[in-house]
């Protein structure tokens, strides 16, 4: 299966560390240093690579944003349950983090939208596993 890697922009490394061990998430210190550090999100899958901003704009030449006021990615996280998703927000909080918006309920669909300490947005969700497999249609039939 092939690996993901999000690279996010932060201004403080420890305190980026610090948030996303708090959402449950470890570090990977093979590939950690004072510029960056390896979230593994599901090993061998998904992974964050949490970047100083000084070293992310080293990839690139553009000009980086503040995504505190000008969000451009929200990468979203997919758990086994409604109660996961609540944990995880919750967790994302008391390290730190903001929730702007309240929670989306679908009926199929569950989302909590997080912002980092650094304005990356984060969602947890979980989603009905017939939905996921068949469409939101499938969900409606079941439920009628």
């Amino acid at each position: 299966m092939p690996q993901m890697f999000v690279n996010l922009p932060v201004t403080d490394l420890e305190r980026a560390k610090s948030f996303y061990t708090a959402l449950g998430f470890t570090i990977n210190p093979a590939f950690t240093d004072h510029n960056a550090a390896c979230v593994v999100v599901d090993e061998g899958h998904n992974y964050f690579m949490i970047l100083t901003r000084e070293f992310f704009q080293t990839f690139t030449d553009l000009p980086l944003g503040d995504n505190a006021t000008a969000p451009a990615v929200a990468t979203a996280i997919f758990v086994d349950s409604r109660a996961e998703v609540d944990a995880a927000a919750e967790a994302g909080l008391a390290a730190g983090g903001t929730e702007a918006r309240p929670a989306a309920d679908y009926g199929f669909m569950y989302q909590r939208q997080l912002t980092d300490p650094d304005g990356n947005l984060i969602e947890f969700g979980w989603m009905d596993p017939v939905a996921a497999e068949q469409g939101p249609e499938a969900y409606a039939a079941q439920q009628a």
